[in-house]
């Protein structure tokens, strides 16, 4: 089951994809900031989304292999769009409430009422652009190793 696990290309497409947009976000700090904020490959939130390349990849993997036409691939499409609509709604409205609280609590409290010392974490979704960009680039990463592995 291991070696079946390590040889599947679309596990690694997908994967691949995902690490890829976490580091195009750490080079998008440093561009901005000029600082190396390592913490952004393991974090959610942020342009561009990792969750919508991993899956987009997938599914453009899965029409490359399986063909465009098959049961496969439009499930995929439908699990890749309740994952984006996820990103770019739920998940971007939570993020939304906690910095609404996180000013509540530093607003109305001060240094002798304390409910937590831990403030929410408020980048938790994406942009709707944000979660275009990553899907963008799942395609093309997909369409990118694809090409390299005719090769192979």
């Amino acid at each position: 089951m291991l070696a079946a696990l390590l040889h599947n290309p679309l596990l690694w497409l997908a994967l691949s994809a995902s690490v890829m947009a976490q580091v195009v976000k750490l080079i998008l700090f440093w561009g901005r900031s000029g600082k190396w904020e390592w913490r952004l490959l393991v974090q959610t939130g942020g342009m561009p989304s990792s969750h919508a390349a991993l899956v987009s990849a997938l599914a453009a993997g899965v029409g490359f292999l399986e063909g465009w036409d098959s049961v496969l691939f439009a499930a995929c499409c439908v699990f890749g769009v309740i994952v984006m609509y996820d990103a770019a709604g739920v998940r971007q409205a939570a993020g939304k409430q906690a910095t609404v609280l996180n000013q509540m609590i530093n607003t109305l409290f001060d240094k002798d009422h304390h409910i937590s010392d831990v403030e929410l974490k408020e980048l938790l979704g994406h942009t709707p652009f944000q979660v275009f960009v990553g899907s963008i680039l799942g395609v093309l990463w997909a369409i990118g190793l694809f090409q390299a592995w005719r090769y192979f």
